[in-house]
């Protein structure tokens, strides 16, 4: 069955009409619930339409405790079928409380309303002033330590301001998406003679130690939002090639327990995961499977305590479940991948000061100067203050000491660099085992429409 109709020739135009005929509808609910605010949304479905609702609630920097997603056929002139998509959300703020500032409202009814396909509101997950402002620097290679200075410091010798970055590490592996302006200027570079000595140089430094991999520098200029890209880039990169689900080898950054199995009756594919709950793990889960081209006809999401429970209902774009033992494997092992690329490890430092070319690497260069090593960071530029976020641990794999915090806060300056401590650093309670909330699946009874939060009980 095809996803989006059993003719073979549908085209854009009655895909057009299907959504002029089903516009996107996004309610608030501030009133159902004493914990949380319901968001509620209905709209005729496209591939991604799910990663599309979550990325904007992720970049508002919404939690969410709880949700439920179905997406159903129904007949379209006697002709065609059209998927509709229906969804609730549970969510709260970054301090655990409902939804009262008017302004998040309306830019949620807003993003997830009429003017959710806008190209421009895809992008964003750093701080960057904005689309037509920068040039986008995307790099693969091996990790070692000192690796962020140097990129940081070759940019600096060829004149380039870095504006926003954000920078992952997972596997021995490194992905970042950096945006950057000429120093004299303030604008893109647009110049191919200097942008190809600017890949060049940057792939020098990337291949400082040769392994099976290769290094990989390139110009962005879609409109691929940061995260995704990035969840993109170390995929490509094979950053989970050594993940094993047993936790036998690979990271132990995260403990999670994921199955894949086929639900023959339904005829799909079912894919449960536990693991340690943070902000962006629903996000991280529907990028990867959106990006693997699985639909999620039907998905159920707890997240009220430490630890997270995610069940989806997926097939291939064609409508066929998954077929091989093999394929299994690698849903598996990306899903884990992807959940340990945002698994954080080390001291979180904060900083905050007044933006300056050569902050980048003067700050870099100090954290390796003592020792340490970037696991991940978030650069920011907002008017003319750096805010940025450096994950670090110490280079040679023992704990970072006291003294070497203080020396670095001391070096950097005591009132603009701070140590936070990260709650979603704690480790996972020990526990194991396969669980499932098929129970809460009846995709168009009257329990999945009031777990959806779309009637209420009459009792």
């Amino acid at each position: 069955m095809d996803y989006c109709s059993p003719s073979s020739n549908m085209d854009d135009e009655f895909e057009k009409l299907v959504i002029r005929l089903n516009p996107p509808r996004v309610i608030v609910d501030n009133t159902s619930s004493r914990k949380a605010t319901l968001i509620k949304v209905d709209s005729a479905n496209k591939f991604g339409s799910l990663l599309e609702v979550v990325q904007v609630l992720t970049d508002l920097n919404l939690t969410v405790s709880k949700a439920y997603i179905s997406s159903d056929k129904e007949w379209f002139m006697d002709e065609f079928v059209c998927i509709l998509f229906f969804a609730v959300f549970h969510v709260v703020d970054q301090n655990g409380n409902k939804l009262s500032n008017g302004e998040v409202i309306n830019k949620i009814e807003q993003s997830l309303g009429t003017q959710a396909c806008n190209p421009r509101s895809l992008r964003k997950s750093v701080g960057v002033q904005g689309d037509a402002e920068h040039t986008t620097i995307e790099l693969t290679g091996t990790d070692r330590p000192g690796l962020l200075s140097e990129v940081f410091a070759v940019l600096a010798d060829l004149k380039c301001n870095v504006v926003a970055a954000e920078v992952w590490t997972h596997n021995s592996r490194m992905a970042s998406v950096l945006y950057i302006t000429d120093v004299a200027t303030g604008l893109p570079i647009d110049d191919s003679s200097r942008l190809d000595k600017i890949k060049q140089l940057l792939r020098y430094v990337l291949e400082g130690i040769k392994d099976q991999y290769s290094a990989n520098t390139d110009f962005s200029y879609g409109l691929t939002h940061t995260e995704r890209r990035l969840h993109q880039l170390m995929r490509a990169d094979h950053d989970s090639d050594k993940n094993y689900i047993d936790g036998t080898e690979g990271s132990n950054r995260s403990k999670s327990h994921i199955t894949v199995d086929n639900c023959a009756e339904k005829g799909y594919t079912v894919v449960n995961l536990k693991c340690r709950d943070w902000p962006k793990l629903l996000f991280d889960t529907v990028c990867t499977l959106t990006d693997m081209q699985y639909v999620v006809f039907h998905a159920t999401v707890i997240a009220e305590g430490p630890e997270a429970y995610q069940e989806y209902y997926i097939r291939h774009l064609d409508g066929h479940p998954i077929s091989s033992d093999a394929e299994r494997q690698t849903i598996l092992h990306c899903l884990e991948a992807a959940i340990q690329r945002r698994s954080t490890e080390g001291i979180r430092f904060e900083l905050c000061s007044k933006d300056r070319v050569g902050l980048l690497p003067d700050i870099t260069r100090i954290f390796r100067e003592n020792g340490l090593s970037v696991t991940q960071a978030e650069i920011s530029t907002r008017e003319s203050q750096a805010i940025n976020v450096f994950y670090v641990i110490d280079a040679s794999g023992n704990p970072i000491k006291s003294e070497t915090i203080e020396a670095v806060r001391s070096e950097i300056g005591q009132t603009v660099l701070h140590v936070k401590k990260d709650i979603y650093m704690k480790p996972p309670p020990e526990e194991s085992g396969r669980f499932s909330l098929g129970n809460l699946f009846l995709s168009r009874s009257g329990r999945f429409l009031y777990n959806l939060g779309l009637i209420r009980s009459c009792s």
